[in-house]
């Protein structure tokens, strides 16, 4: 295949096969794997016109022993059928979700990068939509599909320092979709996610919607904070994304090196009490944040170059375990038999 999993960044890359369900009838069909990675559907389709889909993101790793193995399904299972209750679409049973991420890394098991590469096989699962509806209501049919493609730093920096600005735009309304995985929240980042690379910087950093005093997300991912007397502080948001990297962490932080931990509203102009930050989320695992730019003031953080001690900590710990070089708590890992 010829793959340099060192250089290979967060984009599509080809694999064998992907796995499709269709709704129809108000049931599931058997899924099945197919080499296609192309839809074909009705123009009308509200997934195209409203809006009407929802996504999941999770990894395969490869262990030192060779084998492979997922890191909390259940709770992408969990969090993929609150998103589906939110837009009004069928839920996804737990164990079809499951079944169909086992049958696509096992199809493309050569494509889950060698232990050691800091690269991991990506899984999408999605659900969509479809079929003729021209008014705004709900679709009658719906496919659900899971897509691979190996994967390396979401940040083309990977385990460094970047930069963030805040922005004035919103990526979710209060009472919105912010808590859901569903494509409205993303489009609705591309032109601030834009201005800031324009500026120089990684990504935005988002305001709470209602009051823009707190912070909700780091770009398309979660934020955490590590003050001057070494607690964890994570946003309590009802307009955020809860990651499972950011649930993942907090455990770690509390349990594996005795932090406390706190998730409560993070105001952005007390900003200074951190000493460390960074963003932390499936595809951008945890990267530090070197600073961040609010109302043409730059709040520096750890460093420009070197990574907090903390913060690093964090990252090992979560990525031992990622890969099965330590044991997680029980249910985190699933091995792919």
């Amino acid at each position: 295949m010829g793959i340099d999993y060192s250089n290979l960044g967060f984009k599509y890359s080809k694999t064998n096969k992907n796995y499709l369900s269709h709704y129809v009838d108000g049931k599931w069909s058997e899924g099945i794997l197919r080499s296609e990675d192309t839809l074909t559907i009705s123009c009308f389709s509200p997934a195209i016109h409203y809006g009407q889909q929802a996504f999941e993101g999770l990894k395969a790793y490869r262990r030192k022993d060779g084998r492979v193995q997922l890191f909390r399904p259940l709770d992408n299972a969990r969090r993929f059928q609150e998103s589906c209750k939110r837009l009004l679409i069928p839920e996804v049973p737990t164990e079809m979700f499951l079944d169909a991420i086992f049958q696509v890394v096992k199809e493309n098991i050569e494509f889950v990068p060698p232990y050691g590469s800091n690269a991991t096989l990506y899984l999408r699962p999605y659900i969509i939509g479809v079929g003729h509806i021209l008014g705004v209501k709900p679709a009658v049919e719906y496919l659900f599909g899971v897509v691979s493609s190996p994967v390396g730093s979401y940040f083309k920096n990977g385990l460094s320092p970047i930069d963030f600005i805040v922005t004035d735009y919103d990526r979710a309304a209060p009472n919105g979709t912010g808590k859901a995985k569903v494509g409205g929240n993303y489009a609705a980042s591309l032109l601030p996610n834009k201005l800031a690379h324009d500026g120089g910087y990684a990504d935005c950093i988002y305001l709470d919607p209602l009051t823009h005093t707190k912070i909700d997300e780091v770009g398309a991912a979660n934020f955490f904070g590590i003050t001057k007397d070494l607690t964890f502080v994570t946003p309590k948001s009802p307009t955020i994304l809860e990651s499972i990297t950011k649930l993942s962490i907090l455990t770690i932080a509390k349990e594996y090196m005795g932090l406390k931990v706190e998730e409560r509203d993070v105001f952005i102009d007390k900003i200074d009490e951190f000493i460390e930050a960074g963003a932390c989320g499936t595809a951008a695992v945890i990267t530090p944040i070197a600073g961040i730019m609010y109302q043409d003031k730059y709040h520096p953080l750890y460093s420009k170059t070197e990574v907090g001690p903390i913060t690093r900590q964090l990252y090992n710990f979560l990525v031992d375990i990622q890969i099965g070089n330590i044991e997680g708590p029980e249910g985190w890992c699933v091995i792919i038999e």
